[in-house]
């Protein structure tokens, strides 16, 4: 059998951290450099049994993903839906089921540490501190400056409370006076 058709085979097993890694291979759309895991809004990866298909002669796992949005109007979500499907259509596996959970609400503080480190290296700001939605509380929180990705500089202010998307601000620096995209604390 060709490897072409032996990968569009469907499979008959997979592991939950294989299946994990299958989702978390996918990028936001809106920010290509990121994985939906780096974002933090692939919550979940579950394998149902194997059901018997009518239309099929064989078995096939049933895979459950569960993401979160970032935020309700984001328009990327049907777009990652989309993809995700693709991704385990490709890896054999086209029973996939992707769930969008809004309880808890997604928070920057879901980034991954990796995720934060890819977005300074594009040019973007990764989030600063933590967000109150993600269960801190504490004192007034106050504004702080932020670091310009191109030279670290803090001499920083904001141009625009919105930039690319809404969950970006445009900030200038004063030192090297490049604009950049803030990933707003969320």
């Amino acid at each position: 059998m060709s490897a072409v058709a032996e990968t569009n085979r469907a499979r008959t097993e997979i592991s939950e951290q294989e299946a994990w890694d299958i989702a978390a291979s996918v990028c936001d759309p809106e920010l290509p450099v990121l994985t939906i895991a780096d974002l933090g809004i692939l919550r979940a990866v579950e394998i149902s049994p194997a059901e018997i298909s009518p239309a099929k002669d064989g078995s096939e796992p049933v895979v459950r993903v569960t993401i979160t949005p970032t935020y309700s109007g984001c328009p990327a979500m049907d777009t990652i839906r989309t993809d995700v499907r693709a991704a385990f259509e490709r890896a054999g596996l086209p029973q996939v089921e992707v769930v969008t959970v809004w309880a808890p609400a997604w928070t920057t503080d879901w980034m991954s540490a990796e995720g934060r480190a890819k977005l300074e290296a594009f040019g973007i700001a990764p989030p600063s501190g933590n967000s109150p939605a993600g269960g801190h509380s504490g004192p007034v929180r106050l504004a702080m400056q932020v670091k310009c990705p191109q030279c670290q500089s803090l001499n920083t202010r904001e141009l625009s409370r919105f930039g690319s998307t809404s969950c970006k601000a445009l900030y200038v620096c004063g030192d090297c006076k490049e604009p950049f995209d803030y990933f707003k604390v969320l």
